[in-house]
């Protein structure tokens, strides 16, 4: 690591005079792409990552002898923790696999939690809202606003349209991804054909890391979840049900220090932290059995689940 982590302050953070009306555009926006593209026998809405690709159950395991800038609110001390995750594909809508090919998401449950919760939850549990990719496709709320209004504009159109976009920009981001340039905006719709659980999943933003700030991320054990078919509609399901019926699926949890206020920005959410000053550091595992990924009772709780990342200490 160069240099030693930022402590948090408050002031690291710039609230924008217009931040609260953004806020309010956004969930507008995100309400009519939500209503204009939910499958109409779709049971649970959400309002972006509607199609689940599995629900695990499996256990959290904090290391121990962190160092103390790691050692952080849950991850302050080695132990074992139940966990529940939903595994999913970015759109309001459930697309066609073998159309369209979208970022993904991992939305992580701690359940057994001790400690003073943030205002507004009652306690006991932790959750972590993730997606492929280490920054975001926007820089702030401005910029989030902006891109949603053309996306969820595409709501209502054909899948045969999204597809022909989806197709384009997986060649363009290919490309780009082999001289180190991917585009994360193309990433949206453009995403490469990879297996569900052979991806790392990521804050994106920063967070509050206790007296500290940090990104974070699981990222899965080498060779998980191996080749993927896109022959069938709901391929990406099929492919998490093939790996986990028979295999128990690993990834390491890691936390990413602030330890440069100018290359490590807060409120630049489309900027990567540069990882020669500042790597992934493993906290801990988390361990998923062999398991069906679509046990009934299992996916019913965590399509009734409502993952945020203001559950938490």
């Amino acid at each position: 690591m160069s240099g030693a982590p930022i402590p948090y302050h408050p002031d690291q953070e710039t609230i924008e005079a217009d931040e609260e009306v953004i806020s309010r555009r956004i969930a507008a926006v995100m309400d009519w792409g939500e209503e204009h593209a939910r499958d109409p026998d779709c049971r649970y809405g959400r309002r972006s990552h509607a199609k689940c690709l599995g629900a695990l159950a499996g256990q959290l395991e904090i290391a121990a002898g962190l160092d103390g800038a790691l050692a952080q609110g849950l991850f302050a001390r080695a132990g074992r923790y139940r966990v529940l995750a939903r595994l999913s594909h970015l759109p309001a809508e459930r697309l066609d696999d073998r159309l369209v090919s979208s970022v993904r998401g991992l939305a992580l449950r701690v359940f057994g939690v001790e400690g003073e919760p943030l205002d507004g939850h009652e306690g006991g549990t932790q959750d972590f809202v993730l997606d492929t990719g280490k920054a975001f496709n926007a820089r702030n709320p401005k910029g989030v606003l902006a891109g949603m209004t053309t996306v969820e504009a595409t709501a209502p159109l054909p899948q045969g349209f999204k597809a022909a976009v989806s197709h384009a920009a997986r060649i363009v981001n290919s490309g780009l991804d082999q001289v180190g340039l991917a585009s994360a905006n193309l990433d949206v719709l453009g995403h490469p054909r990879r297996h569900p659980l052979g991806e790392g999943y990521y804050s994106q933003a920063p967070i509050r890391w206790g007296d500290y700030v940090a990104k974070f991320g699981l990222v899965p054990q080498q060779g998980q979840g191996g080749d993927i078919a896109t022959d069938a509609p709901d391929a990406l399901c099929d492919a998490v049900r093939s790996w986990c019926s028979g295999k128990e699926t690993r990834f390491t949890v890691a936390a990413q220090l602030r330890v440069d206020a100018d290359r490590m920005p807060i409120e630049n959410a489309r900027r990567e932290w540069p990882e020669e000053l500042s790597p992934y550091a493993p906290v801990g595992e988390i361990v998923f059995p062999a398991q069906d990924p679509f046990e009934a009772e299992r996916l019913r709780l965590v399509e009734e689940t409502a993952f945020s990342p203001w559950n938490g200490l």
